[in-house]
């Protein structure tokens, strides 16, 4: 069964019983999933910027959009306009195929993986999770890896608040912290 077809079966009456949602659509729902590196101190470095391209390109399986300085901060020795990031928005099939891989493949390959914090999840109900290395992706091969980088990924929901989007995680598979889950079950 894929993501999709859980979420449609399975999630959407499993919340729609426990938050008393008259309708369906009322239900929340995962909306897109992006994906993003910051460049940091190598934002004149070709090389190690076309590594992240390729390695985001084999990652979410579509061609990832430069993000540029909306304003000049001399410190940091930007300046407006500048290339300082770069992303990729996936939705529909693409996003779901993402997800699965994720929370099935990824979170596991990641060393020392305990579990997601509850403190991921933000007031409107959004995921953000943080990468440290870019080889917890099976598409990365550790051979061909130049540049170890990280990356953040940020999974937005119609999740009207914290409770809501944390739910729906849950039952989508997302494995949070075990001794979080604990607290909140004794309260």
């Amino acid at each position: 069964m894929t993501l999709k077809e859980k979420y449609q079966k399975e999630i959407v009456p499993a919340l729609q019983d426990k938050f008393n949602y008259s309708n369906r659509l009322l239900v929340p729902k995962i909306k897109k999933v992006v994906i993003n590196v910051g460049f940091g101190r190598r934002t004149k470095d070709k090389d190690y910027i076309d590594n992240i391209e390729k390695t985001l390109v084999k990652i979410s399986g579509q061609k990832p959009v430069f993000t540029k300085a909306k304003k000049s901060i001399s410190s940091f020795k930007i300046r407006e306009g500048m290339i300082i990031g770069i992303m990729v928005t996936l939705r529909g099939e693409r996003m779901y195929h993402f997800l699965d891989k994720l929370i099935n493949v990824s979170f596991p390959r990641v060393r020392d993986f305990r579990g997601i914090s509850e403190k991921s999840v933000d007031k409107q109900g959004n995921l953000t999770v943080g990468f440290k290395e870019n080889s917890a992706f099976p598409e990365v091969k550790v051979d061909d890896i130049n540049n170890i980088h990280g990356l953040e990924i940020i999974v937005d929901s119609t999740a009207e608040n914290k409770e809501e989007g944390l739910e729906l995680f849950r039952m989508f598979g997302f494995p949070f912290r075990k001794d979080e889950q604990d607290k909140q079950n004794k309260k």
